[in-house]
Order: structure tokens, then C-alpha cells, then sequence
């Protein structure tokens, strides 16, 4: 093959590259595909109250204490319980003084198949620190709302689950005095969650 017959593919793998570039950023910019920026932090967050298996918890229920909320559903194959390990791990390897200033909350956007009871098995088995909560349809919105996250219902074809649900993967830090802090992805590891939860306490 020449030179000249080359160069038509090399600008054909160029253009490609770029277009690769520009899809990626504006999936970034999407507020419907993306999660929050820091410079937005300010404007989201909140206090809510939703359900648990012993009764209504409310965000002010843990005041005094660092946070770290993680949004999914109980049947996620993946992604919720690789983020619910890497904070289990970031609370097991925080240095004793925090250990009981800490506290993990886990908020099912399945309210179908996430019961209450459901979801208290379920973060039991990652640490006796999280807590399970969903709602109606509504209280999970307004709560997803507030923290900028999304979700959507995906159908599965020709599956017993009947559905799986697409949603953002973000672990937030709530201040103890109630304030979303930042937020890191669900592949952050241990250590770094694990500094936010102690310069959260200092």
C-alpha cells in the first residue's frame, strides 16, 4: 500500500477519534447523563425522610455524624455492591476515634422489589453502619431530585428479573452538620473515601 493510499485512512481515523471526543464531552454535559459538578454541590443535597425496616429515618437522624449516601437498587449485579464494599472498607479501615461517627445509608430507587425489610438483609451483609431506606415513587424522586442523581427502568427481554434499572453511581458525603460535602464515583477507592469521611469529622 502507498503513502497516498494511506492518507485517506489516517484522516478517517482522526475524524473518528474526534467524533469519539465530542460524543464523550457532550454525554458529560448532560445533566441528564451525568452527575453533579462540584461548582453545583452548593444547590443540591438536603435533608428527607423515607422508609426503613424499623420505621421512618430522616438525613438529620445521624446530625453530629459524617455520611455517605450511595443511590441503586438491591438487585444491581455490579455497580451497588462494588460501591457499597468500597465504603464498608473505607469504615472499617478509619482510624478508631471515628469509627462510631460515621454512617452509611443505601436508597433503593426499586421500591417494587426493595422492601424495607428487604433492604435491611441486604446492607446487613456489607455492615451493621448502613442502613437501607426507599419509598413511594414520589418520596424516591424528590430525593434523587435533590442530589442530582437520575435512574430509569430498563425492560429485559426474555428475563426473570422483567426489568433492571439504569441510574447514575455516585457516593455522596453529607457534613455532620447535615451539608452535602462532594460526591466520588462508585470506583473510588477505600482510601479516598475514607479521607473525605475523616476530613468531614476534623
Amino acid at each position: 500500500m502507498t503513502k497516498d493510499a494511506l492518507k485517506p485512512l489516517q484522516i478517517l481515523v482522526v475524524l473518528s477519534i474526534v467524533l469519539l471526543a465530542l460524543v464523550g464531552w457532550f454525554l458529560y454535559d448532560d445533566p441528564k447523563a451525568s452527575t453533579p459538578k462540584t461548582n453545583t454541590l452548593e444547590n443540591l443535597g438536603g435533608d428527607f425522610t423515607l422508609q426503613s425496616a424499623d420505621g421512618p429515618v430522616s438525613l438529620h437522624d445521624f446530625k453530629g455524624k459524617a455520611v455517605a449516601i450511595y443511590i441503586g437498587y438491591a438487585s444491581c449485579p455490579d455497580v451497588c455492591p462494588t460501591a457499597l464494599a468500597i465504603m464498608r472498607q473505607a469504615f472499617v479501615n478509619l482510624p478508631e476515634a471515628y469509627q462510631d461517627r460515621v454512617h452509611g445509608i443505601f436508597i433503593s430507587v426499586d421500591p417494587e422489589r426493595d422492601t424495607p425489610e428487604k433492604l435491611k438483609t441486604y446492607t446487613a451483609f456489607f455492615s451493621p453502619k448502613f442502613t437501607g431506606l426507599t419509598g413511594t415513587k414520589e418520596e424516591i424522586d424528590k430525593v434523587v431530585d435533590q442530589y442530582g442523581a437520575f435512574y430509569r427502568m430498563v425492560k429485559l427481554e426474555n428475563s426473570n428479573m422483567g426489568y433492571a434499572v439504569d441510574h447514575s453511581s455516585r457516593i455522596y458525603f453529607i457534613s455532620p452538620d447535615g451539608q452535602l460535602m462532594t460526591t466520588l464515583s462508585h470506583t473510588a477507592p477505600p482510601k479516598a473515601v475514607e479521607d473525605v469521611l475523616i476530613k468531614a469529622l476534623q
